[in-house]
């Protein structure tokens, strides 16, 4: 997995950060974990994976770009609108991905 420069990450979560993405990489379940992904296919923007999807053998996680990480899939909502909102006020426009590419790429 590759995680966004720029994570976004909802109330709580700033401080465990490192914690949660070690987690993530050596597939420690975490109960109420759920990470934002650029979506796999380029017609969908973001997807929303519980972190116990991850677990699964021959699970394709490898693929991800992960953008957020949120502590339960109502705030997980709450970044994608959060994500959403930020990308509509930079650009006017919603071509999400375009942005958060361009923005990895920036510094």
């Amino acid at each position: 997995m590759q995680y966004y420069r720029h994570l976004y990450l909802t109330e709580g979560l700033k401080k465990k950060k490192s914690k949660i993405i070690e987690k993530l990489e050596n597939n420690k379940f975490q109960m109420n974990i759920h990470i934002v992904t650029l979506a796999n296919n380029k017609q969908n923007h973001l997807e929303i994976y519980h972190s116990a999807v991850l677990l699964q053998l021959n699970f394709p996680h490898d693929d991800f770009f992960v953008v957020g990480i949120a502590k339960d899939y109502e705030d997980a909502l709450e970044l994608v609108e959060e994500i959403v909102q930020e990308v509509y006020n930079e650009t006017k426009g919603a071509d999400i991905r375009s942005y958060i590419l361009r923005k990895e790429q920036e510094e």
